[in-house]
């Protein structure tokens, strides 16, 4: 059974790097906004028919809270596909896989939850990494562009937290139905002056990603319920060696130095902050053989 949840982790962050590699593709023709437009209306639609199945209501309470959530879905999405768009993959990846750092900071201040004491040992080793791979010394747009991908993995976090909040009290089903028909609304706007008629490839790339999206999802889902919630943390960065790999394959995308370095300190940094408690739990047996 443990094995079941790490290979439907390591299935699911495999789906997601297709769903990467389609968005990095339409990219090249199709803009960020109409991207996500399409990817959150095809996701709004099988997730409003499998509510209707399964009969999942919505609620009458707490929609505030429901449409924050999903405001802060949609400026992921929104932040996270232009980053895709503008740097390598890889990068996009690493600098996505911040967000566990930030949601056990908002976590702490927003849900009362305890900040580990740990966090202060690996913050300089995650600052360092991020600074690495942004290179703001640089003064390029690529410095910008990697600046969003952060953004992108704080709205990230920001939506975890949020969605950690509201499952006490809402269906999984609705709370992904809000994200995806917020981030259809938010992104009208912004794609309206920029529009793009998709040819019919470009329309098949981009019904891809709604639908292989979905499918990750719900393998993600079904790893959470066979395995620890660590352990799938921990497999899910596999993710980021997928995306270099289709970068690499597709468009030559070679990572330099500080990108290595500075990926190998954040995923290091964030699988240790993940295993806090384990590690924790051994300190204090030590303590107590010891005395």
């Amino acid at each position: 059974m443990m094995m079941n949840g790490v290979w439907l982790a390591v299935l699911s962050s495999f789906i997601f790097s297709i769903m990467n590699a389609l968005v990095k593709a339409v990219s090249l023709t199709i803009p960020y906004s109409e991207t996500v437009f399409f990817r959150s209306l095809i996701g709004t639609i099988i997730i409003f028919i499998i509510m209707r199945r399964k009969k999942v209501p919505f609620s009458k309470k707490g929609i505030p809270m429901l449409a924050v959530r999903g405001i802060f879905g949609a400026l992921y999405l929104l932040a996270y596909f232009y980053t895709i768009a503008k740097i390598p993959l890889a990068d996009a990846s690493i600098l996505a896989h911040l967000s566990p750092f930030f949601a056990v900071l908002l976590a702490g201040i927003f849900l009362k939850e305890k900040v580990p004491i740990t966090l202060m040992y690996v913050l300089p080793a995650v600052l360092l990494g991020a600074y690495m791979l942004i290179d703001p010394q640089e003064f390029s747009s690529y410095s910008l562009y990697a600046f969003i991908g952060v953004v992108a993995a704080f709205f990230a976090a920001c939506a975890a937290t949020s969605i950690r909040y509201l499952s006490q009290k809402h269906h999984a089903y609705e709370i992904v139905f809000y994200f995806l028909a917020t981030a259809t609304v938010v992104s009208i706007p912004l794609m309206w002056n920029d529009f793009v008629i998709p040819s019919l490839i470009e329309l098949f790339y981009l019904i891809c990603i709604g639908v292989v999206s979905l499918i990750g999802q719900l393998f993600l889902t079904s790893a959470f319920t066979h395995e620890n919630v660590v352990v799938v943390e921990i497999t899910r960065y596999i993710g980021i060696v997928f995306n270099a790999f289709w970068g690499f394959l597709f468009w030559m995308e070679v990572p330099d130095t500080n990108t290595v370095m500075g990926g190998i300190l954040i995923i290091a940094s964030c699988i240790f902050l993940s295993r806090r408690k384990e590690l924790e739990a051994k300190i204090k047996k030590l303590k107590v053989k010891r005395a």
